[in-house]
């Protein structure tokens, strides 16, 4: 087995969360400031761990109304219509434009899913100290913490739907219940993914390599 390279805590050394200023690392029984940010120094995330699952945990919660409420409510010609997330994806297809409603099933439905099963596979790998390809691991949680704000698509497209269609008893549109559950879900799981420190990965490689 390959020797892994030195790293930064074999070396006395750790980076502060906030400016990522690689200091030396402070003793075990002091609370060392980083002296660029001034931000308090730690070798990991404090409860990392705990933080993240709780998000998670949170966030699945949320899903599922944020999937089954209406997140849109049209009135036209005095009648309501009610759209979930997917049934405007199957409207879309239905009336021809594949491509909005393969960006709204992908930024809305499948990224949300995917950030929760990836999330979940990472934590429980920590969990298990699992020491099965961490560098793939550490791709798809920076995949995670990049793509989450895009899922935020759905939510710009409901709020310009809302100030746009104001035709009095013509037809109007507003937001369903679905939207601050579907912006919560987003939201939390961007925490989620901050709240993670993705060095827990690599920690099990490190002690095995000792």
């Amino acid at each position: 087995m390959n020797k892994q390279p030195a790293t930064a805590r074999k070396l006395g050394l750790l980076s502060c969360h906030d400016c990522h200023l690689l200091v030396e690392m402070p003793p075990a029984d002091a609370h060392g400031r980083c002296p660029r940010c001034g931000a308090v120094l730690h070798q990991r995330k404090p409860n990392s761990l705990n933080r993240t699952w709780a998000l998670v945990c949170a966030a699945i919660i949320l899903y599922i109304p944020a999937n089954v409420l209406p997140i849109t409510i049209t009135s036209a010609l005095g009648t309501r219509q009610a759209d979930t997330i997917l049934s405007g994806v199957i409207y879309f297809m239905k009336s021809g434009s594949w491509e909005i409603a393969a960006v709204i099933f992908i930024a809305s439905v499948f990224v949300p899913f995917a950030k929760l099963v990836i999330l979940i596979c990472i934590l429980l790998s920590v969990h298990f100290r699992s020491a099965w390809r961490p560098r793939d691991r550490t791709v798809l949680y920076r995949l995670t913490e990049m793509v989450g704000r895009w899922s935020m698509v759905d939510i710009y497209v409901v709020t310009i739907l809302v100030a746009l269609v104001k035709l009095g008893a013509v037809a109007t549109i507003e937001a369903g219940p679905a939207a601050v559950y579907f912006a919560a879900v987003v939201v939390i799981t961007m925490f989620a993914a901050e709240s993670f420190d993705p060095r827990l990965i690599w920690d099990v490689i490190e002690e095995d390599d000792v």
